[in-house]
């Protein structure tokens, strides 16, 4: 039987990387676009490195974008993004470019597919009167990351619309757990909880849902094999909803830290969105989507899994730390 050919964008990414591991695992012929083709770039593919197939290009420069051009693959996969919401505001260029024209220029370089799945975000519901938000409610986008990613979707319908190509898009709500950024609310009080570093936050009054990664992969899977998906958005998400003052508090805990909690001592975001669940009937209903990990266990696997980290990084015997101990004569 014939491998099925799946490309990746983002592969490199926190969501991409657990996505294209999991596609190696179940025996697919995996395309990974990155724009640099490096080992020390990707290191979160370092331990499949061998087992997948790169293609060099940037999806903002529509000229590089010729070797996909001349394959076909059975699903494409976008999460190729500028993917900070606060560093979006000073990066505007780069944020619109890659996460409105970068999805233009993939889907115009890409003609023949099963299915293409491209991966919006929660942030495009902005501030919306009520919760859990529902994929009917009117995005209104409040970062330029937001504004970027819904522009992806929106030439995603189009697209759609025009041509009745097979394009599914997603929302997943946050996600988290192993090699997520330190940028990323849950590994950044994890890691200052680890070394021991003061913990300082908002009341943290503002609630949350947060979902275990092999979740959200999950249903990017199962949602690129379901029909009904397609033409239509659909939410990742798990409904349940936590403070980020509650959250603080479980990995203090989780972590057994000694850090010094001081939460109300920052000020809240003037942007800030008080309250973010996902609505996720649609996802059960069109391809039989639920998380299965719940959150105080993936919380548990997350923080184990940066307890090691630390252990390798920071530990000054570590094999890895030496290497950046050059020796020039």
């Amino acid at each position: 039987m014939e491998k099925e050919k799946i490309l990746i964008t983002g592969a490199s990414g926190f969501i991409g990387s657990h996505l294209t591991r999991k596609f190696v695992d179940l025996g697919a012929e995996v395309f990974v676009l990155t724009k640099y083709l490096s080992q020390v770039e990707n290191v979160r593919l370092l331990d499949i490195w061998d087992k997948v197939k790169f293609i060099e290009g940037d999806i903002r420069n529509l000229d590089s974008l010729g070797a996909i051009r001349e394959n076909r693959f059975d699903k494409i996969f976008h999460l190729a993004a500028y993917n900070h919401v606060g560093d979006s505001f000073r990066h505007i260029t780069e944020n619109l470019d890659t996460n409105g024209k970068g999805t233009a220029n993939l889907l115009e370089s890409c003609k023949d597919y099963k299915r293409f799945v491209y991966t919006s975000s929660s942030e495009v519901y902005g501030k919306q009167d009520s919760v859990p938000f529902q994929e009917d409610f009117l995005p209104r986008p409040i970062s330029p990351y937001a504004v970027g990613k819904y522009t992806g979707e929106l030439y995603c319908k189009m697209k759609y619309e025009v041509t009745g190509l097979p394009i599914t898009v997603l929302r997943p709500f946050n996600t988290f757990g192993p090699y997520q950024s330190e940028k990323a609310v849950i590994p950044e009080l994890i890691m200052n909880c680890l070394l021991g570093k003061d913990i300082v936050t908002t009341e943290g009054k503002q609630t949350r849902e947060f979902n275990f990664v092999s979740n959200i992969i999950e249903g990017m899977v199962m949602a690129a094999e379901s029909e009904e998906s397609i033409g239509k958005t659909t939410n990742l998400g798990s409904k349940e909803e936590i403070s980020i003052k509650d959250l603080t508090m479980a990995i203090h805990e989780l972590s057994e830290s000694k850090s010094t909690l001081k939460i109300g001592e920052l000020p809240y975001r003037p942007i800030e969105i008080w309250r973010m669940s996902a609505a996720n009937q649609l996802a059960w209903e069109r391809f039989q989507w639920k998380p299965k990990i719940l959150f105080r266990e993936g919380l548990k696997i997350t923080v184990d899994w940066y307890r090691r980290y630390v252990e390798t990084f920071r530990n000054q015997e570590s094999g890895l730390l030496k290497l950046g101990k050059i020796k020039t004569s």
